[in-house]
């Protein structure tokens, strides 16, 4: 039955590989001179991005891939003649172009890869920088506070649910801390800051954990209040008009001087603001690869995570997967995406 719930506003991008065959008239092997490997000719790869900025920028910026892809991939034994940038409609229709295998390659989202994974396989997930505490437990949060970037990159990274200065806050983040279990009840008590249904730190994963731990989804809360953004929501957890915010793990981090300057608080973030919930992890953008495609075969996806591992490696790799917050890549599996399934089946 072919998958078509559409959701998640993260950043990612979306690469696609087309025309590129190894039989044919398209591609062939060329034999080295004796002793020599072969040397694998693809005539055109085709890339794709999804449109999270304007398509312009993002031409612009992934010229020189062009080039480094190329390059890479010669030294892995695949002479390419052309690769062709363009930005895709949405982040769907780079999952369909997979799916048929008109894309060979997508730089996609976890969300949209699993909504795909009929006709699309994960080779690699970006990474980025990742932070001091990645804890399962609230209480390690709270205990280890502030967090800190690290020089270790991380491919995946948590939601967290931060209850702020308000009594009733307080007081469920004091029964956090004192390692004591926290009912239902009392969490439906308390006001909500929510993102879209489409945003996974802000919504699906946080609503995940409620699944697991309690047997309820974020629709059973009685008090949510959806923000246009995580400044407001942060804002409206200093001003005490809700008592938690959904957000990504690093966003104390991001709004510590708004937290005294603009909202008006008299001490930091960090001593008025509590974890009372950590969400599985959250996998970063992947680089899949059509299934459906004639032209993968698995030397050619070895062939791209080496490519796309060197490339990310250089100054001027990395000014070209920098547009999309990415820092690195490190190879992905179906599993690694599990969470990802199990959230989608209980949002949709």
């Amino acid at each position: 039955m072919k998958k078509t719930i559409k959701f998640f506003s993260v950043v990612a991008l979306t690469v696609g590989l087309a025309g590129c065959s190894n039989n044919g008239d398209t591609s062939s092997d060329t034999s080295k001179s004796s002793g020599e490997e072969s040397t694998k000719k693809i005539d055109k790869l085709s890339i794709g991005f999804v449109p999270s900025k304007e398509p312009e920028e993002i031409v612009t910026a992934t010229e020189p891939l062009k080039n480094l892809l190329k390059e890479e991939l010669k030294n892995q034994g695949y002479e390419v003649g052309d690769v062709d940038i363009t930005v895709g409609t949405s982040f769907e229709a780079v999952g369909e172009s997979l799916d048929s295998g008109t894309l060979d390659i997508g730089f996609i989202p976890g969300g949209t890869y699993v909504l795909y994974d009929e006709g699309a396989e994960p080779i690699l997930t970006a990474t980025r920088a990742g932070l001091s505490i990645d804890a399962d437990d609230a209480k390690t949060w709270n205990d280890e506070k502030p967090t800190e970037p690290t020089d270790k990159q991380a491919n995946s990274y948590r939601a967290l649910m931060i209850a702020g200065p308000s009594s009733k806050g307080k007081a469920v983040a004091d029964k956090v801390n004192k390692g004591e279990e926290v009912s239902w009840d009392e969490l439906n008590e308390l006001s909500w800051s929510v993102m879209s249904s489409s945003s996974p730190a802000g919504y699906i994963y946080p609503s995940l954990w409620l699944s697991e731990n309690y047997d309820k989804k974020l629709s059973d809360l009685k008090n949510i209040v959806q923000s246009d953004s995580y400044g407001s929501a942060f804002a409206r957890l200093a001003a005490g008009q809700v008592d938690v915010v959904l957000t990504y793990a690093d966003a104390r981090r991001d709004f510590a001087e708004n937290w005294t300057a603009e909202y008006g608080r008299k001490d930091d973030i960090w001593k008025e603001t509590n974890v009372i919930g950590v969400t599985p992890a959250i996998y970063n953008d992947t680089i899949s690869v059509s299934t459906n495609s004639k032209n993968m075969t698995d030397d050619l996806k070895e062939a791209l995570q080496e490519a796309f591992i060197n490339i990310a490696d250089t100054d001027k790799g990395k000014e070209v997967i920098a547009i999309y917050s990415h820092e690195g890549y490190t190879k992905a599996t179906s599993a690694d995406y599990d969470n990802e399934r199990k959230a989608q089946e209980l949002v949709q």
